[in-house]
């Protein structure tokens, strides 16, 4: 069973029936790695900033972000930062461009849906 709070989020792998058990377990383990890597998450710190980014690895002081963009502001029809997360910014928020980024002083990790996703790569600072 894995501790890992984002793995409801990975497909589900299905059951094989073959000879040698080991096996399979060696090639899911390399295959739920594949599927980890960078995967979509919201970083918020003990600076107030919150963040849309690709992480490899989540656990730690310090993480880091690929194709990191900060939410300067967001409105509040996302009804707080979580927002972001399910539904993406708004037309009425404030993203930054994207960078790659150590965070510090980390608060929350979110995961991010696939909806929120598409919505930051195209959020525009407005």
């Amino acid at each position: 069973m894995s501790t890992d709070p984002y793995a409801v989020l990975l497909p589900q792998i299905p059951a094989r029936v073959v000879a040698d058990p080991k096996a399979i377990e060696r090639r899911d383990s390399m295959e739920m790695k594949e599927t980890i890597s960078e995967r979509p998450v919201i970083v918020t710190t003990a600076h107030r900033g919150v963040f849309f980014g690709y992480a490899d690895e989540i656990d730690g002081e310090t993480i880091c972000l690929k194709r990191a963009r900060l939410c300067v502001y967001w409105s509040a029809d996302l009804r707080g930062f979580m927002g972001l997360a399910s539904h993406g910014p708004s037309d009425q928020c404030k993203v930054g461009p994207a960078a790659d980024i150590e965070l510090r002083a980390i608060t929350a990790v979110v995961a991010v849906t696939p909806e929120a996703v598409a919505r930051w790569e195209a959020a525009p600072w407005r």
